[in-house]
């Protein structure tokens, strides 16, 4: 597993524009009748690089990161839905704000409906492509899922990144296992006990985890959030150790030898990827 999932859990530094009435059905898409006749999985990941080009990020805006990110979303991820021969009306991918280690990024995720092995090999084409450390997958409709979540709610219009991130800061200040990371989706922030073989990331055992999460939600004074849906979710990381593993073996184990016709196709989406965050960089002087 990549570095970021030893330390905590979630991946999120990572607008198809940014996800508005769509990401407020997200739930609701979860928890539909429709749904629960197919396996939908969300998969969690950035586009922004982690290993391949060194840029400084530190002047880069959020609208700054969620416009890049938006370009990976809109140009490169319907090249690799194609190259894994996923329907692209199975998919769907969308920017929103996540946090990682009480940073808060732009965030891909993308809605899938496949089974679990495809998704676990979109993951690692996603974590190959933007050379990820890991990628998150979750199935919120898992009957057992072993790892507790808990969605803290805003009013309608008031969750922007910069609100995400100061209760993200909030919570952290009530538990340090907050600080880990969240998913944003419309008014909704996500999160999750993501847990290792040795438990918890967070350090915190699921009624902790969300005793605390809903402490946080009652004494945020800039907003009125509530607590209002706990339960379960599958979820799992897929990723890569880059210090361990430059080639990326890890993530090669589920899509290909190097060489192979997948895994050559993915060098080339991931080269031009690269190119592109090379101009971009020079663009916006991020060197």
């Amino acid at each position: 597993m990549g570095r970021r999932d030893r330390e905590y859990g979630m991946t999120h530094q990572g607008t198809a524009a940014v996800w508005t009435a769509a990401s407020v059905a997200l739930v609701t898409f979860f928890g539909s009748p429709a749904a629960a006749q197919e396996t939908v999985h969300l998969i969690s990941y950035e586009a922004l690089p982690s290993v391949q080009v060194e840029i400084d990020l530190t002047e880069a805006t959020y609208a700054d990161r969620a416009q890049v990110t938006a370009e990976a979303a809109a140009e490169v991820m319907p090249k690799v839905l194609d190259l894994l021969e996923i329907d692209p009306a199975a998919a769907e991918t969308m920017v929103t704000p996540g946090g990682y280690l009480l940073n808060t990024n732009a965030s891909l995720q993308t809605q899938a409906e496949v089974d679990a092995e495809t998704a676990d090999r979109f993951a690692a084409a996603a974590g190959y492509v933007f050379r990820q450390w890991s990628v998150l997958v979750s199935d919120f409709g898992a009957e057992d899922g072993g790892t507790g979540y808990g969605v803290v709610s805003f009013e309608d219009g008031t969750l922007d990144a910069g609100m995400a991130h100061a209760f993200f800061e909030h919570a952290a200040s009530i538990a340090d296992g907050l600080g880990g990371g969240y998913t944003a989706f419309g008014s909704d922030m996500y999160f999750l006990n993501v847990r290792g073989e040795e438990g918890p990331y967070s350090g915190l055992e699921d009624p902790d985890f969300l005793a605390m999460l809903g402490e946080a939600a009652a004494t945020f004074e800039p907003a009125d959030p509530d607590l209002t849906e706990t339960g379960e979710v599958e979820a799992r990381f897929v990723g890569n150790d880059w210090e361990s593993h430059p080639d990326g073996a890890e993530y090669l184990a589920l899509l290909g030898a190097a060489g192979s016709e997948t895994v050559t196709a993915l060098d080339t989406i991931r080269d031009e990827w690269t190119a592109r965050i090379e101009e971009i960089a020079d663009e916006n002087g991020w060197r």
